[in-house]
């Protein structure tokens, strides 16, 4: 696994749906599943750990699992 040597960072949804290429419920979703990490809550404002992210999409490049639940195959 890769951590950042850099100071941790937050990042707001928009970015983090830009960097997975997702949408918005799918990731609700997958946090609910327990299989994308979830916001931290600061104040009134949330936001995700940039490292678990970059991790969550290391994991997911070297294992090459899907990224869509099953109930989407066949869509594009």
């Amino acid at each position: 696994m890769h951590y950042s040597t850099q100071s941790p960072r937050l990042e707001r949804l928009p970015s983090v749906l830009s960097r997975t290429a997702m949408g918005k419920s799918w990731i609700y979703r997958e946090i609910a599943a327990g299989r994308f990490p979830p916001p931290v809550k600061i104040g009134r404002s949330s936001g995700w750990d940039s490292s678990a992210v970059d991790a969550w999409i290391e994991n997911a490049l070297i294992s090459g699992s899907r990224l869509y639940p099953a109930q989407y195959k066949g869509r594009a």
